[in-house]
């Protein structure tokens, strides 16, 4: 039986959370609009694993250049603890993974400048933020093709 299940990637931050998701054969990741860090969002994000039939959630781990832990790290920490307990409950199959995030950021923010969307638009930190989580899922990706 074939495995049509999918990746979704997340790029967490304290007002919006970046969002990526693979092909069923987990080789192209599609960046997602963004949700917001409110009291919705682990019901989005459920609704979100349903709808895609998500198997595994790649989570961006930021360390700074010398992979030490900064304080967003403390915040993506807690934020995993809180997500495997909600997926616990309703989705107990699905593990969470840390992928190194380092530079997502940056060049999601190069990507979008060179990709000619007008000014105004390559502003919206939200289409920043769910760049960088498709560039956390394809770097991801291909870590585990390169091991193959």
């Amino acid at each position: 039986m074939l495995d049509k299940t999918k990746y979704l990637s997340i790029d967490y931050g304290l007002r919006r959370v970046g969002i990526a998701v693979s092909d069923e054969d987990k080789k192209y990741s599609f960046s997602r609009d963004f949700l917001y860090n409110d009291n919705s969002l682990y019901i989005n994000l459920l609704l979100l694993i349903k709808q895609e039939k998500i198997s595994r959630i790649i989570l961006g781990y930021p360390l700074n250049f010398k992979s030490e832990k900064t304080s967003q790290t403390i915040e993506v920490e807690k934020f995993k603890q809180k997500l495997e307990s909600v997926l616990q409950d309703n989705s107990p199959t699905i593990s969470v993974v840390l992928f190194d995030e380092r530079l997502t950021s940056n060049l999601a923010k190069q990507n979008i400048i060179s990709s000619g969307l007008k000014k105004k638009k390559r502003q919206n930190k939200g289409l920043i933020d769910s760049t960088a989580a498709q560039i956390i899922l394809q770097d991801y990706m291909d870590s585990l093709a390169h091991k193959n």
